[in-house]
């Protein structure tokens, strides 16, 4: 028998494992080098070990479909010989910023004054009856921090302007919950369901689908897919990418601010969660932070998706790069290298048992770094999302402890989850 957590609120429970933090000064050398072979263990009843080996099977599959595109088209334009020496000439740079334990010296404060436009929304399938459905944009007047990668980035004209979809009360302003989506699945239809909008919406809360850059219509010209662009242009990019997310999003807070909503939350799945965890670092403002089967080191998980981690071991070996070179080289824009802002009660972590896209060890180092804060466990993967009833009835618990739901008689989740 495991040993029970009371941070642990789902019939699931994990082992307790050491993977090494807190063994070194940082953590990109004093976690374990064979972090990508290992495996997380979990106490779970018979049924769920079943739905855990069935899903498991099809995030495998789908991880192979995406490692292949992600292979073939992202990596030879970002990690190319001469992409990898400009990566190494900026190393020192981005790793300097790390250890220096101060996020506000990349993650830059945007300016208070950044016009928004809203435009009523098309073709939404969610259209309250006591509410509206606009599309929100602005253009971002992020600059990347390393000089020598500005001129590159900013020639992205389409991912300068950033883009938003909002469905709010018309008795309002409310609580407001921004959701961040996973990699190239920032179609706004597909998260509609995926985070459950309109049970959010029911639970009176107002809420904002943002689009990550290098995503949708921020996407590079020829982007053969959404997101593209966010792994194609080398390490340099990842780096300032997640840096213009919590930029882009500290302007949107502050527009909601102005807008006078009482308080926003923000919760994510995947690369969504990931940048759910930054921003929780950088600004203290979010009500809660609930990553949803976030990762927290891309150069750990890249040698678990196959044929592109046979490609990126060749390239560390060719240019004599160690694993704890590549981790060090995107230290800046991981959570583990900040101490989050937002206070432990207010943090929420989900997980699937079966995840072999954002492996669930990924959101046991999240857990170990956040103080053992609250964390769900579903016997799903990273696509399917069994038991998502159950994880919903747990956020609902968690905001409503935190009182940032309206008044309600009667909890939403009774009507939509029977």
């Amino acid at each position: 028998m495991l040993k029970a957590l009371p941070s642990v609120v789902s019939r699931i429970r994990h082992a307790e494992e050491s993977y090494g933090l807190g063994g070194g000064d940082v953590w990109w050398e004093s976690l374990r080098e064979d972090f990508p072979e290992l495996r997380d263990r979990f106490e779970m009843r018979a049924l769920d070990r079943a739905k855990v080996s069935v899903t498991a099977a099809c995030d495998v599959v789908l991880r192979t479909l995406g490692a292949t595109l992600v292979g073939t088209l992202a990596f030879p334009l970002g990690y190319h010989p001469a992409a990898i020496r400009r990566a190494t000439e900026a190393r020192g740079f981005y790793e300097g910023l790390a250890r220096g334990g101060d996020p506000a010296r990349f993650f830059l404060k945007p300016p208070s004054d950044v016009p928004v436009t809203l435009k009523p929304a098309r073709g939404t399938l969610f259209k309250p009856k006591d509410g509206v459905c606009e599309d929100l944009s602005f253009e971002s007047p992020f600059v990347p921090m390393y000089e020598g990668e500005r001129e590159r980035y900013l020639s992205h004209r389409q991912n300068r302007i950033a883009h938003a979809r909002v469905w709010r009360h018309r008795h309002g302003p409310r609580p407001t919950v921004i959701a961040l989506h996973g990699f190239s699945a920032d179609l706004y239809h597909l998260n509609e369901w995926f985070f459950a909008l309109p049970w959010l919406y029911a639970l009176g809360c107002d809420v904002v689908c943002f689009t990550l850059p290098f995503h949708g219509r921020r996407s590079t010209r020829f982007s053969p897919f959404s997101g593209h662009g966010f792994f194609a242009g080398g390490l340099n990019r990842l780096n300032e990418a997640f840096a213009q997310a919590v930029f882009d999003l500290r302007i949107l807070l502050d527009w909601l601010e102005a807008q006078g909503a009482p308080e926003t939350g923000v919760t994510g799945v995947s690369l969504g969660g990931y940048t759910s965890a930054l921003l929780a670092c950088v600004d203290p403002r979010p009500a809660f932070v609930v990553p949803n089967v976030a990762l927290v080191s891309l150069a750990d998980l890249i040698l678990e998706w196959e044929p592109i981690g046979m490609a990126a071991r060749a390239t560390m070996r060719a240019h004599g790069q160690s694993l704890a070179d590549v981790r060090a080289a995107l230290a800046p824009c991981s959570p583990l290298t900040w101490k989050p802002l937002v206070p432990r009660e207010r943090r929420f972590i989900i997980g699937g048992v079966a995840d072999r896209l954002a492996p669930p060890k990924h959101s046991r180092l999240l857990w170990e770094h956040w103080e053992r804060c609250r964390i769900h466990w579903f016997a799903g993967s990273h696509l399917v999302h069994l038991d998502r009833g159950e994880y919903l009835r747990q956020l609902e618990r968690f905001l409503r402890e935190l009182s940032f739901l309206p008044d309600q008689q009667r909890p939403a989740s009774q009507a939509f989850f029977r």
